[in-house]
């Protein structure tokens, strides 16, 4: 087996009934792993773990409910014997003028982008504790890293993401548990299907991202496969941008998302 194999070793993908979720699904299970599929609908999750090889495991959850985290942790953990690699993919994302923001939409991003990903991970903790260690994937994006206009809200929980995963590093490298960040830019998902139809979006994505193509699930997949193998057996603490480059960009592309 080579340093990028997860021959035998267990995941749980949240978010992972479509768009990057279900690429990185895909990607650990041909990597080897077992994985649990988690997300809001079954039939969608279902379809995801038809093309899985390894057992795959479907639990439903909403993420928004303060109590669904620590439930999912327990229900994967007893479904698939044991968690190696956790992957905090779910998320949602709002674009509006700071002067439209009230308390329901903040929360509603915190809920979702930074309190589900923290309460899984303090439930997971001792179970990866007590197997020697583990390996923990926050999907980010570039939003935490540079200025995205009309996104400060989505914008703060990314960088509040980004800072858990540094802090989480510390307190965890002791004990053998990795905690690293993704932050994809602009991914060709089901989520962007109407915004591309809009002229010049995809022409100034584009021109926008430095390898001048727009990324697909599997640009970020294959990132989350390196820092949950062996490979990336020396990295934790880390934000990775999966971007093709954006981030690097003056200007970002600002339109409408």
């Amino acid at each position: 087996m080579g340093p990028f194999s997860l021959e035998g070793r267990t995941a749980l993908v949240t978010g992972g009934s479509r768009g990057i979720g279900a690429g990185i699904a895909r990607a650990l299970d041909a990597a080897g792993a077992r994985v649990a599929v988690a997300g809001r609908h079954r039939g969608a999750l279902d379809d995801v773990a038809a093309a899985l090889s390894r057992g795959p495991v479907v639990l439903e959850a909403d993420l928004a409910d303060a109590d669904a985290a620590s439930a999912l942790a327990d229900r994967a953990v007893d479904a698939l014997g044991s968690l190696d690699i956790l992957v905090n993919n779910a998320g949602i994302g709002r674009r509006l003028p700071t002067e439209q923001l009230d308390a329901a939409t903040i929360d509603a991003l915190h809920a979702v982008n930074v309190r589900a990903p923290l309460l899984l991970i303090a439930r997971l903790v001792p179970v990866m504790k007590a197997a020697g260690g583990g390996a923990i994937v926050n999907l980010s994006s570039v939003s935490g890293i540079v200025g995205t206009p009309n996104r400060a809200a989505y914008a703060a929980t990314k960088g509040a993401l980004d800072a858990a995963t540094r802090s989480l590093a510390m307190e965890l490298g002791p004990h053998g548990i990795r905690v690293n960040s993704v932050a994809p830019g602009v991914v060709d998902t089901q989520m962007w299907a109407r915004n591309k139809a809009v002229p010049g979006v995809v022409e100034g994505v584009e021109a926008q991202t430095a390898l001048r193509r727009w990324s697909q699930p599997a640009d970020v997949a294959d990132v989350v496969v390196f820092l949950a193998s062996d490979a990336a057996r020396f990295v934790t603490g880390e934000t990775i941008a999966a971007d093709g480059g954006m981030a690097r960009t003056l200007d970002l592309y600002a339109g409408d998302v």
